[in-house]
């Protein structure tokens, strides 16, 4: 599925900060909102598709009426559930979410192909670490020496 241009996904080596834990940094109701009200208007499924999605994935009624109270503005006593957040991932074809509420927190979300590039780098660190070691030791027990 093509989408517009990913606002979400910083640069490749722009390290991520978490919000500074001040009162009120992580009143993210509206942002949240907003992001939500996007995903589902940069989705091909209605509204009324996407909550019989939902409601099909969790086996809980979920509507659209649901669906537009959580993304208003207005109805701020509409809290979007955390519990429903993989099947609205799911269902509307993103991580998007996810990896906003890794940003906040100051992590970055992996997903496929790059998940496990990015173990690999971390395997390969690990190997760099451990051969330096290992020379080091083999120096101070004289071994290497000619």
């Amino acid at each position: 599925m093509r989408r517009g241009a990913d606002v979400l996904t910083g640069d490749l080596f722009e390290v991520p900060a978490p919000r500074a834990a001040l009162p009120g940094a992580l009143d993210v109701g509206l942002a949240l909102r907003h992001l939500l009200s996007n995903l589902l208007k940069a989705s091909p499924l209605s509204r009324y598709q996407v909550a019989a999605r939902m409601s099909e994935l969790t086996g809980s009624d979920i509507t659209k009426n649901q669906l537009d109270a959580w993304t208003a503005e207005s109805r701020e006593a509409w809290r979007f559930p955390l519990e429903y957040l993989p099947a609205f991932e799911s269902a509307v074809e993103t991580h998007d979410v996810t990896a906003w509420l890794a940003d906040l927190r100051g992590a970055r979300l992996s997903v496929g192909r790059e998940a496990l590039e990015a173990q690999l780098g971390r395997i390969t660190r690990m190997r760099d670490d451990l051969a330096r070691q290992e020379r080091a030791l083999k120096k101070l027990l004289g071994e290497g020496e000619s």
